[in-house]
């Protein structure tokens, strides 16, 4: 998801594929780098903007799923490990993407899975989107059945219809959205639990001491791991982040301080404030359990009904409770919704050279999201996201390996991320086979195929396979697969003396825009340049530069 909405228009010949492509990734960047031109924030701005999309409910059903499930102390110990391996793995990816201003899906293309072989990881990113959109519009039809006495099916349609317009007019509607929204989702949030907590102590004794439906009590590893395979399911939440980081500016002895405090609070620093929404959600379905009932507990809107019923009149309950289930709906569904169209135009892109417009796939992620929640998706969720979790964790962790092992151990793979059309192999075998390998074992795993004792260790097999295939494979090709070839036929540096992508401009002769240098390589037919959007839809590959040997 981009942050907002680029003020460059395009003087391309209109009427022509290559100009639809140009002015709508200058809005978005969907296809491209994120030139320096437009990053004008400071670190801290990016940052807080990234945090603002934190704002979803889902955290708290997760976590009160499993500690109904499992008990307390096995949620905690669950939560906790699904934070420790989601900090870990998004660290490197959090950095290559705020040092060289690139999404997650063009940091993977050079991080082991090449020009289309990415389309894989993309397809799971959009797929993230749209799960997490149709558990998000689920919170809300439950509030607005609540508050308004709408069917849960009609509510679905609600909550999904109401995002287009606010994704129509873009990224800057959803900043200013989220920036006088926090303050207001914040206090709604906190304000119960610290009031429950100075009312009845004692909530804390039976919150602690809660051994889950299963009533055995104690913590053990099976519980823990399956607990945590569930949570790691928001392991590609990273991308989202990655999507604002992107829009960092340069790193500078200045403001190093500030830009790392950025990178870490913001990139994989999200899940810290997650873990403890996940924490609050086990808290407050124990709460709620002698009141509502075991059935209602994994809801937030009955989660929070129950504890502000407990502080204010009751007049005031259902209202509020509502109010901060839709505004966190909002919140990050606009996000939702904007980032999947993103990933499935890049993927389609890609693909088949043809750019059809972003809001072609705003629908079919709303479509996709929409058909999960009218099949009551809420009712199965852990179940689901205990599935997806095995393929989120299997890319995240083979592009966190190839940055931290391949690159800066093994020095097998570039250093610097790479992205562009005609400088990468199609496929690279190192990530694609890690990835395959590790996420098709774990599913295998999940679904009891190796037996059912080791059905709970599917997100460690997923992990692990990743994490050894990752460097196994770059030895195995000797980092043959990683680029196409090294010069890109253009003599300006693609980075400054500091480091930071080079900020110097040059005009693409095809759509007649201005982009800067790492955007661009030369073409293979003109003694001129050409940017990356142009060279995605080229369909014969006019432009595209020839494969050279290159030594690695």
């Amino acid at each position: 998801m981009s942050t907002a909405e680029s003020r460059l228009t395009t003087t391309a010949p209109p009427g022509t594929e290559k100009s639809q492509a140009t002015k709508e990734t200058l809005e978005d960047y969907t296809l491209r780098f994120a030139p320096r031109s437009y990053r004008r924030w400071t670190p801290m701005v990016v940052a807080t903007t990234a945090l603002g999309g934190i704002a979803y409910m889902a955290d708290f059903s997760i976590g009160a799923g499993i500690g109904l499930a499992h008990g307390t102390g096995n949620a905690l110990v669950a939560i906790a490990v699904a934070a420790v391996v989601i900090f870990v793995t998004g660290f490197p990816l959090a950095y290559y993407g705020a040092r060289y201003n690139v999404d997650l899906d063009l940091i993977t293309r050079g991080s082991g899975f090449g020009y289309y072989g990415s389309v894989l990881t993309s397809v799971i990113f959009a797929s993230f989107t749209f799960i997490f959109f149709a558990l998000e519009g689920s919170i809300m039809a439950q509030g607005l059945k609540l508050g308004l006495g709408l069917p849960l099916w009609l509510g679905y349609a609600v909550s999904t219809l109401m995002v287009i317009p606010l994704v129509i007019f873009g990224m800057k509607a959803l900043s200013k959205l989220q920036v006088w929204t926090t303050p207001v989702w914040l206090v709604l949030m906190v304000a119960p639990l610290v009031y429950l907590i100075a009312d009845d102590p004692g909530s804390v004794d039976r919150f602690l001491s809660y051994a889950g439906t299963g009533g055995e009590g104690g913590v053990n590893p099976a519980s823990v791991l399956l607990g945590a395979g569930v949570c790691l399911s928001l392991i590609a939440q990273i991308g989202e982040q990655i999507d604002y980081l992107r829009f960092m500016p340069p790193k500078t002895e200045a403001n190093k301080r500030s830009w790392w405090t950025a990178v870490i609070m913001a990139g994989p620093g999200w899940v810290v404030l997650g873990a403890l929404k996940q924490a609050i959600g086990v808290f407050l379905a124990v709460y709620i359990i002698a009141k509502v009932g075991a059935a209602a507990a994994p809801e937030p809107i009955q989660q929070f009904k129950g504890a502000f019923d407990a502080m204010m009149p009751s007049w005031l309950v259902v209202p509020l409770a509502v109010a901060l289930v839709v505004i966190s709906q909002i919140k990050i569904n606009v996000t939702n919704a904007y980032s999947g169209s993103l990933a499935w135009t890049n993927s389609f892109t890609r693909v088949t050279k043809h750019y059809p417009g972003r809001m072609v796939f705003v629908l079919v992620n709303l479509g996709f999201a929409l058909a999960l929640m009218e099949a009551d998706m809420f009712s199965f969720l852990n179940g689901l996201l205990g599935f997806y979790s095995n393929c989120a964790i299997a890319w995240v962790v083979t592009v966190a390996t190839d940055i931290g092992v391949n690159k800066y151990l093994l020095k097998l793979s570039p250093l610097q991320p790479e992205f562009r059309r005609g400088m990468l192999h199609a496929v690279n075998p190192v990530g694609v086979v890690a990835f395959v390998a590790a996420s098709g074992l774990s599913i295998a795993m999940y679904f009891h195929a190796l037996g059912d004792t080791l059905q709970p260790y599917s997100p460690v097999a997923a992990a692990v396979i990743a994490f050894v295939l990752t460097p196994l494979m770059a030895i195995v090709t000797k980092g043959r697969y990683y680029l196409r070839r090294t010069g890109d036929g253009i003599d300006e540096p693609l980075l400054d003396a500091g480091g930071n992508p080079s900020a110097v401009t040059l005009d693409c002769h095809v759509c007649r825009q201005p982009y800067e240098r790492p955007d661009l390589t030369a073409c293979a037919t003109h003694e001129a340049v050409v940017c990356s959007p142009c060279l995605s839809t080229d369909k014969v590959g006019d432009h595209v530069l020839p494969a050279q040997p290159v030594t690695v």
